[in-house]
């Protein structure tokens, strides 16, 4: 079974953090990077997020373009332990647009309003969370949104393709809410390394694209 491509977005202050330790991240990055990010949805056929950042945020995740794209993405979220809620804005608004939830957990009340359940075990790897989304909906290209866990196992498991990091001219400090969760690395020698394409200034923030090195 064949996974699909993954990117990775990141968008971040210059000291890595997503969010104030509150939860407020709207928005750390500009307009010229916000308008990049829906471009970068309209370009895969789907983008996805965890159940952290599906609960923190209720997002819609749809690619607002001008003009508008020919057809809307998919929209993933990857929940194993059934978190998340049908009330939640991306549940109620199928017709804007297919909608997709991985999970482990009964999920018929989100099938009900035209969600597509892909089912997962509980103890499922990103991988095979990814593997069975291919299988279940057809995408062949995903770009990931969040948040830090999500992030994590993707890059633990090596399978993030491609790296797009909006960096924004601030500080957060420590207390900040991570952009990436724990990866276990004991030595430097076994930290993921991504080889830089291009760097790209929108209004004061950066924008760096990243491919996976070749280990």
């Amino acid at each position: 079974m064949t996974r699909p491509s993954v990117t990775l977005k990141l968008a971040s202050s210059l000291d890595g953090r997503i969010a104030t330790a509150s939860g407020e991240s709207r928005w750390i990055t500009g307009e010229a990077a916000r308008a990049s990010v829906q471009a970068l949805r309209a370009s895969h056929d789907a983008v996805g997020v965890g159940a952290g950042t599906a609960i923190a945020d209720d997002p819609m995740l749809t690619a607002r373009t001008d003009p508008p794209p020919a057809q809307q993405p998919w929209r993933v979220v990857f929940d194993r332990s059934l978190r998340v809620t049908p009330a939640m804005k991306l549940f109620q608004s199928v017709a804007q647009g297919p909608v997709a939830l991985v999970t482990a957990g009964d999920a018929a009340a989100f099938a009900s309003h035209g969600v597509t359940i892909v089912p997962c075990d509980r103890a499922a790897s990103a991988k095979a969370m990814l593997e069975a989304l291919a299988q279940a909906t057809g995408v062949s290209s995903i770009l990931i949104e969040g948040g830090g866990v999500l992030a994590a196992a993707l890059i633990a498991e090596g399978c993030v393709d491609r790296l797009e990091w909006f960096r924004a001219p601030l500080l957060l400090g420590s207390e900040g809410r991570d952009a990436m969760g724990p990866l276990g690395l004991a030595r430097l020698s076994d930290a993921p390394r991504f080889r830089r394409l291009a760097v790209a200034e929108l209004g004061d923030d950066l924008h760096e694209t990243y491919v996976r090195a070749e280990q």
